[in-house]
């Protein structure tokens, strides 16, 4: 029998973008904190808003038919900040709130939160450009969880890797991956996580979306995302997506828009030097938290250690909600993208820096390597020259190995190394 890991235990993480958040209350009249439902948003920012704060959730039916009534009255509050919880569910509040802060331009008035784009809504026309700033909360980390600040990126970028806290094997990091990061969710033992994130998706399913748009075809949906779950990791394709599910062609285009807005998955860009090329190219597709991919798909641990095609699948969507949370935290001089070209040299994810720079990172879900799994990392810093270039492949063993200028192989642990 698997022995399972250690249960966390902790209910107040620090989040990567408390800091993020901290900063935005002294520079900015409103603060979006968005992300998916379940992640932390309500305790980020009550944490971080401080004592002179009130606190109003509209899944609250009382709150929200008192915000439906008279947004203006609402709004009212004598602390030095109001948080409104799931904001989406009254976007009729935005337009009232911009009034309010064009009147009184004191930073910090406002926290939102939100488990779905704002942008998604249907009657949202205010944007609140120049007022707000939009920070995603993602599911936990691995850092987070252990409470090791983030450090991996821009450590990498000069070749100084973290060093793992201690040893995790392919058992390990399987773990870990099928574990997630939903902060309830990891708290739980493994045997009740499958019936969570099914009650997780039925709420989604019955009520949230319902606030976007007002879905009929409830098993399609559902469906459908077990179908994108199949697909993390993978070029977007909708023809291929769309073959067994009989859904139209604008529909399905639709239903995946409405599960980004939900935050459930994600696209991840192409990656060109020229930003027209950009333009076009296929996004690579995730599922935004492994357990839930893994509870969606109906995987068992014992049986995906020894399935190839799930190992990729899973080590990689790892690695990436990983790699995401700490970009997040690192603000707009770093960029997350993949790389594929028309001859087919591929790289799993590119992280753009500053100046250019460019970080390359493969990941193999095995331990051992060769040359031969630098090659494109090769090829590409040969092709396109950057002024800097670093080249990475994440394994599932222990050693921090040199394979020639700028390329490197290094523990997939090292993300949340010290």
């Amino acid at each position: 029998m698997l022995e399972e890991l250690p249960l966390p235990q902790n209910p107040f993480y620090p989040r990567w973008q408390q800091t993020n958040l901290q900063s935005a209350l002294t520079t900015r009249r409103v603060i979006l904190l968005t992300g998916a439902r379940q992640t932390g948003k309500s305790t980020l920012a009550k944490r971080v808003a401080g004592a002179d704060t009130e606190y109003r959730t509209l899944d609250d039916d009382l709150l929200l038919k008192a915000a439906s009534a008279n947004y203006k009255t609402f709004l009212k509050h004598t602390g030095r900040c109001l948080i409104i919880d799931e904001i989406q569910k009254e976007p009729g509040l935005i337009p009232a709130i911009k009034m309010q802060v064009d009147e009184d331009d004191r930073p910090g008035q406002f926290i939102l939160t939100g488990s779905a784009s704002l942008n998604a809504l249907p009657n949202v026309t205010e944007s609140l450009a120049g007022r707000i700033r939009t920070l995603r909360l993602r599911p936990l980390t691995q850092g987070e969880l252990l409470e090791q600040p983030p450090g991996f990126v821009q450590r990498a970028f000069e070749e100084d890797f973290p060093k793992p806290n201690k040893q995790y094997d392919q058992d390990a990091i399987v773990s870990l991956a099928f574990q997630g990061g939903f902060p309830e969710a990891v708290r739980l033992p493994q045997s009740a996580r499958p019936d969570w994130y099914g009650d997780y998706l039925d709420t989604l399913l019955d009520k949230d979306v319902q606030y976007i748009t007002q879905i009929k075809r409830r098993h399609e949906m559902r469906r459908l995302i077990q179908a994108l779950a199949a697909w993390s990791s993978k070029l977007m394709d909708l023809s291929a997506i769309g073959t067994s599910l009989e859904l139209a062609r604008p529909t399905l285009s639709s239903y995946i828009h409405l599960l980004e807005a939900l935050y459930l998955i994600d696209r991840l860009p192409a990656w060109s030097n020229n930003d027209y090329a950009r333009i076009g190219k296929q996004d690579k597709l995730f599922m935004s938290d492994t357990g839930l991919l893994a509870a969606t798909l109906r995987w068992k641990e014992a049986e995906s250690r020894f399935a190839d095609d799930r190992l990729g699948k899973l080590i990689e969507t790892f690695v990436y909600t990983q790699l995401a949370s700490e970009v997040d935290t690192l603000g707009r001089d770093y960029q997350l993208y993949h790389y594929r070209d028309r001859d087919r040299h591929e790289i799993d994810f590119l992280i753009e820096g500053q100046n250019g720079a460019i970080l390359a990172i493969e990941v193999k879900a095995g331990a051992n390597l060769s040359s031969r799994h630098f090659t494109h990392l090769r090829w590409f810093r040969e092709k396109y020259q950057p002024a800097r270039f670093v080249g990475i492949v994440l394994h599932t063993g222990e050693q921090t190995v040199a394979f020639g200028e700028n390329l490197w192989a290094v523990p997939i642990a090292s993300l949340w190394g010290e």
